[in-house]
């Protein structure tokens, strides 16, 4: 394990990864008391949701490779997007968000994080899904940050001055900054406040490093994604930052990035289609799945994955 963050041990981060994984299949067979109709397939939905973002940034932190995070991200829509659809039957609200960004900060975050990684694993697709489910909430064209996240991505955005959360005050900055030196010191100060502007806002992950029991805990690690996504959006330097929660690597991977295809998307395929393109190839259904295939092979399936169905992603030619 070449772990990001100090906090880790090898034991912890295998037994936390193996929860994470199944919690899936764990809530997909219970039964929930409900006080309306589509209340527990809504609460379960969001756990699955919360557990698949867990095991993204869990496995960011132990050090797995950067492009083996993007069928974890691929994942993770698609359960934001089975959550909300489930919350909007359960509470009768059309076009309802998954996250509460306007009132509670630690909802915000949580987006920001996610449209990050989205931006520096260059998943635009992803990242125009992610947003469809609060842009249709209403919260399109109403917070600086937001808007200033997708302009450079999407189009037709909003040119916005105010904004929901004064945590954001200094990213904000960086972003108006007069000179590039006075932009990298506002990146430096936002890195080095972020933790310590969370320790009232009800997340479920400040200060849980103290809390690791051996095997056992809640912590996935600290990432100021949002600062990496400003820092390569706007070109900042990023140099003098030493706060370990600064997703450097993310930065250095988005900014040296080239398209594996002509739509900048990683190809892929489902296990029983035949393989695509000669070189490696692996799954998120097996930790130790990379291996090598030609063009024209059967790609295998992973039999009682807790991922559910197998699908290989291309990992180079060597």
């Amino acid at each position: 394990m070449n772990r990001r963050q100090q906090f880790l041990t090898q034991d912890y981060y295998e037994n936390m990864v193996r929860f994470f994984d199944a919690e899936e299949s764990f809530w997909n067979t219970q039964t929930l008391d409900e006080d309306h109709e589509g209340q527990g397939e809504s609460i379960k939905a969001d756990e699955i949701r919360l557990a698949t973002f867990s095991a993204l940034l869990l496995r960011y932190t132990g050090g797995e490779e950067i492009p083996k995070l993007e069928p974890l991200l691929e994942r993770l829509i698609h359960q934001c997007e089975t959550y909300q659809q489930c919350l909007e039957y359960s509470e009768g609200v059309e076009g309802v968000s998954p996250l509460n960004i306007k009132e509670l900060l630690a909802h915000y975050e949580e987006f920001v994080q996610i449209v990050s990684l989205c931006i520096l694993l260059h998943r635009k697709d992803l990242l125009a899904r992610f947003v469809r489910l609060t842009d249709q909430a209403g919260f399109a064209g109403d917070d600086a940050l937001y808007e200033e996240l997708l302009r450079k991505q999407l189009p037709d955005r909003f040119d916005v001055d105010t904004w929901y959360h004064s945590a954001y005050d200094l990213l904000i900055q960086v972003i108006d900054a007069e000179t590039p030196s006075e932009a990298s010191l506002y990146l430096q100060r936002y890195c080095a406040s972020w933790y310590e502007s969370f320790e009232h806002a009800s997340t479920y992950w400040h200060d849980t490093h103290a809390e690791i029991d051996g095997c056992e805990g809640s912590y996935i690690g600290y990432w100021a994604l949002e600062a990496g996504a400003v820092a390569y959006l706007f070109d900042i330097d990023d140099s003098q930052i030493t706060s370990m929660v600064y997703p450097r690597d993310l930065v250095e991977y988005a900014r040296s990035y080239r398209p594996k295809d002509t739509e900048g998307i990683t190809p892929k395929v489902y296990a029983g289609e035949v393989c695509t393109r000669t070189g490696y190839w692996f799954s998120p259904a097996n930790s130790d799945s990379r291996r090598f295939f030609k063009a024209g092979d059967t790609m295998p399936e992973f039999k009682g994955s807790s991922w559910g169905a197998t699908i290989w992603y291309w990992s180079g030619e060597e």
